[in-house]
């Protein structure tokens, strides 16, 4: 089912005590808000069993940034769906735009990511997006269309019930930089319709499709605006309860 959500993505920032503190500020901001909208927060690894803890006797739900994409083994560094799960986990982020140039990871990697959290019951949040080289040349929608086909349409119909999507162009994150709400709306329109091409109409119309690229408080409102634009993927405004909190609103 179709719903708006509003996802922080903290990245490598804030410490354990941080953590605790941004969720207090959080919880108790949040009260108030009622437009039906999904509140995620990624914090990182080291803090995520005290955002689990933190957030309970709230609807926030907590996120991981990142996941192997085997069950276990001699990966040092790296965490398992089972690792997050037993941490009370069942969201994960796969193919950030960071993890793909700093990380190099491919469509074919994150393909099997992507495997791996929906074999264990869990749900994915699915970044894409173009380099600012891609929207210069006019070549965004088939990149992203390459994106979304190479690491998601091996997947059976069923599957899609656990994926959320979130389109971020590359150009616009960090950057200040952000795309218009026209701009929002053309791809995740074209996103809609290529999905629905792969598979029906009333499974790409029951899709979350977000927007990440530099969202703030002054702009939420009316990029939420636009028919297929279901909510964000928010990097910095998260990191700062009261930004985050007006994001949410801005349903």
């Amino acid at each position: 089912m179709r719903k708006n959500i509003v996802a922080g993505n903290w990245k490598m920032n804030k410490t354990v005590a941080e953590t605790e503190q941004l969720v207090a500020d959080l919880k108790s901001k949040l009260q108030d808000v009622d437009n039906g909208a999904r509140v995620i927060i990624a914090p990182s690894f080291v803090s995520l069993t005290t955002a689990v803890t933190a957030v309970k006797g709230s609807e926030i739900e907590v996120a991981a940034q990142n996941m192997h994409q085997e069950a276990n083994g001699a990966y040092t560094g790296e965490v398992s769906a089972e690792m997050l799960k037993s941490a009370g986990v069942n969201t994960v982020i796969i193919g950030h735009s960071e993890r793909r140039e700093y990380f190099k990871e491919s469509d074919e990697l994150l393909a099997s990511k992507v495997d791996a959290v929906l074999a264990n019951g869990m749900e994915v949040i699915f970044c894409f997006g173009e380099t600012l080289k891609d929207r210069k040349l006019d070549n965004q929608l088939l990149e992203v269309g390459s994106q979304i086909k190479k690491s998601l349409f091996h997947l059976p119909a069923e599957a899609w019930k656990n994926i959320v999507l979130a389109y971020e162009p590359v150009w616009a994150i960090g950057t200040g930089e952000t795309a218009t709400p026209e701009q929002a709306q053309e791809m995740h329109k074209f996103v809609r319709r290529i999905v629905s091409k792969k598979y029906t109409d009333e499974l790409a119309d029951d899709i979350s499709i977000l927007y990440g690229g530099s969202v703030k408080p002054n702009n939420a409102k009316e990029i939420f605006s636009k028919p297929d634009v279901d909510g964000g993927l928010i990097g910095g405004a998260s990191l700062k309860a009261d930004d985050f909190l007006a994001i949410v609103n801005g349903f």
